[in-house]
């Protein structure tokens, strides 16, 4: 991972909103800096204590990753909510990207979100349908401009509820079909014959084509009070997306008056390792987690348990904890790339034992788990009882967490490594 350091004397074109982002987080600040736009990680707790978002004169764009909104909500507390919102009704911009567009919507309960924008985040037909991944061909209708059609990347997004339309509300971008690397759970779509689709929703009353994403809203903007917002279900910062990236270049132009420096977001490749930190004793807990996170990768491989997706980005098996592995494994990378200042070192100081303790017990464990995993998938149609799925109920929990509620071994782990690139930025 590399990413500009910004100058302290220079007020950034740009916030980052850090929390609860993990992987996108990272995803969004690299693509940021790598466009050549100046940008500064924040946190929910410093717009809450009024530390940023306070001046109209102040950097004229948020930008929140993709990443749980619920917690992105709880995370900036009452006292955040309103302020992010009064930031955009006193002219300031704001940028949502997957969770970061849930977040920005219309919810019941006030808590849950901002009340931005007038559109409420949809259900789905089938909860199956949340898990899509890879391109899709999209109609966009940038304003003043005519229609194009662009592939633009889509990664479990969330869905805008069509019914509770709004005039306020300008559509930029409709799904149209699925591209050449659209995936339906760890399935390519492109492989699955055509007339499977309807065997599966006859027979076993399974629909999952990809016809429910024609016609749904996948980009919207709107205003706020002299503030801006723009929601995206598709994330235009993926690395080596070349469209998804120049229409991404054109709308930091358009919302902080910066000019980009280049139209394409290299590729992120999260395969081979580079380390800044110095191979120390005092390091050595950090650098052995790198190695040890980039083994546990390779064994997830060579059980088929995941499987190469993109450089950034493995692919995994429905029912195992992918997400939180994939962010773990990219924030060790981008906490070890990162040259360690005096804040950073200082930090790590007096975190490093903690660390250490929580490495020793989740590697080996998280090995024995999935392999564990692995052994029941065969077993389960015969031997259904020789693996205890309790335990390995019980075992996911305490090492990954919840899905899209964090906790266990692996979070803490992420948050520890997160802390270091906050503080290295």
């Amino acid at each position: 991972m590399s990413a500009a350091k910004n100058t302290p004397s220079r007020c950034p074109e740009a916030y980052i909103l850090w929390d609860a982002s993990h992987i996108w987080g990272l995803m969004a600040w690299r693509a940021v800096s790598s466009l050549g736009v100046s940008c500064r990680l924040i946190k929910a707790e410093n717009i809450a204590d009024g530390m940023f978002l306070g001046k109209s004169d102040s950097t004229p764009l948020l930008l929140v990753p993709g990443g749980s909104a619920r917690r992105k909500a709880e995370a900036l507390g009452r006292r955040g909510r309103d302020a992010v919102r009064s930031f955009v009704e006193r002219g300031g911009n704001y940028l949502g990207f997957c969770g970061g567009a849930g977040l920005a919507l219309s919810h019941k309960q006030a808590g849950n979100g901002l009340q931005i924008c007038p559109l409420r985040r949809g259900a789905y037909p089938e909860r199956l349908h949340h898990l899509v991944s890879g391109h899709v061909l999209a109609c966009v209708a940038r304003p003043g401009e005519t229609e194009t059609y662009l592939n633009l990347p889509v990664w479990w997004p969330g869905r805008f509820e069509a019914q509770n339309s709004d005039a306020s509300v300008s559509i930029l971008a409709r799904c149209e079909a699925p591209g050449k690397d659209f995936c339906i759970a760890d399935m390519p779509f492109r492989r699955i014959p055509g007339h499977i689709f309807a065997i599966w929703r006859d027979v076993y009353d399974i629909d999952l084509s990809a016809d429910f994403l024609r016609g749904q809203p996948l980009v919207v903007s709107g205003k706020r009070g002299l503030g801006t917002y723009l929601l995206s279900y598709s994330h235009l910062e993926t690395p080596g997306s070349p469209q998804a990236n120049a229409w991404f270049a054109d709308i930091l132009r358009r919302l902080t008056g910066a000019r980009p420096e280049r139209a394409l977001i290299p590729q992120w490749d999260l395969r081979n390792i580079r380390t800044a930190w110095p191979e120390n004793a005092e390091n050595e807990p950090l650098l052995r987690a790198l190695q040890r996170s980039h083994a546990l990768l390779r064994l997830t491989m060579r059980q088929r348990l995941f499987f190469p997706r993109t450089p950034w980005l493995a692919g995994w098996r429905a029912g195992l904890p992918g997400a939180i592995i994939n962010s773990l494994h990219a924030v060790l990378c981008a906490a070890a790339a990162l040259e360690p200042g005096e804040a950073a070192r200082e930090y790590w100081r007096g975190v490093r034992e903690r660390f250490s303790r929580a490495e020793e017990l989740f590697f080996p464990e998280a090995e024995g788990w999935l392999l564990a995993f692995r052994l029941a998938q065969p077993l389960a149609p015969s031997l259904s009882g020789v693996v205890d799925r309790r335990g390995l109920e019980e075992r996911r929990a305490a090492l990954f967490g919840e899905p899209m509620r964090g906790g266990g071994l692996a979070e803490e782990l992420i948050a520890l490594a997160e802390e270091l690139v906050y503080l290295g930025q």
